[in-house]
């Protein structure tokens, strides 16, 4: 346990000027530093120990998205904000960097990533003519040139390992698409295993062609869920665990992936 930060009983004061939206972050961030300072359990806290706290609070708040009121939202986006703010203060008891630079560095990467938008200087443009499927190329485009600059990027690069097997491999599924569209990743437009897609397309001797035939069936995404249960259910009945073999399946596609080199063009 750590020990706790040293009280003190002068409170920093508002920063002049602010809006109510500046102000109740400033308010809130006094307080987090007041209750490290001043409370044992939170001084207690690390970024280790918050990381079971954030990704419940981060599920509780998709779930009131997607079955909450407006008031259940609000709470639980606090809840989610209430974690950045003490891994910020955290990091600036360590010297290492404080709430306010995250701020910072978002806007700045925002609008970085937004040139239709803002201009390299950062200032609003005049128009906004930039086509949908502009933006999105731009977006994409600009994380492909960001990573770049640590050498060279994979598709997969940024994808968090503890994601979910089902969200990770739908997104790993997303970004080798793309990779193959702009010929920056491997052959990775194809089914689970690098270059054996069309086989188990087409009637794979395992029977796995029969599963995708009645998944290209599935008209709804309350057909696909039934369809996944019941392929979790199966994984069940034979003692398997389903995220743990789609874990490893997704790790595979991507390391194969990756390993087949840059398409070509």
């Amino acid at each position: 346990m750590m020990s706790a930060v040293p009280a003190s009983s002068v409170e920093p004061p508002a920063s002049p000027a602010l809006g109510a939206t500046g102000l109740a972050v400033e308010e809130l961030v006094q307080v987090i530093a007041s209750l490290r300072s001043h409370c044992p359990w939170m001084a207690a806290l690390t970024h280790a120990s918050l990381v079971e706290y954030l990704v419940e609070e981060s599920y509780e708040l998709v779930e009131a998205l997607e079955t909450g009121s407006g008031m259940d939202v609000q709470g639980e986006l606090g809840d989610v904000l209430l974690q950045v703010v003490l891994h910020a203060q955290l990091a600036q008891e360590a010297c290492s960097f404080t709430f306010a630079d995250v701020a910072a560095g978002l806007r700045a990467k925002m609008k970085r990533r937004n040139p239709h938008v803002f201009h390299a200087d950062g200032s609003l443009r005049d128009n906004f003519p930039a086509t949908e499927a502009e933006i999105v190329a731009a977006w994409h485009r600009i994380k492909r040139e960001e990573r770049a600059v640590g050498g060279p990027p994979s598709p997969f690069d940024g994808i968090p390992v503890a994601l979910p097997a089902l969200a990770r491999a739908q997104k790993s599924l997303d970004r080798a698409a793309r990779a193959t569209q702009s010929g920056q990743g491997g052959r990775t437009g194809q089914g689970g295993r690098t270059g054996q897609g069309s086989q188990n397309s087409q009637g794979s001797p395992d029977g796995s062609a029969g599963q995708l035939d009645r998944a290209m069936e599935v008209g709804t995404e309350a057909e696909l869920g039934d369809l996944l249960l019941g392929i979790v259910r199966i994984a069940r009945a034979k003692g398997f665990d389903a995220e743990r073999a789609l874990r490893t399946a997704v790790r595979n596609f991507q390391q194969e992936s990756t390993a087949a080199g840059p398409s070509e063009t």
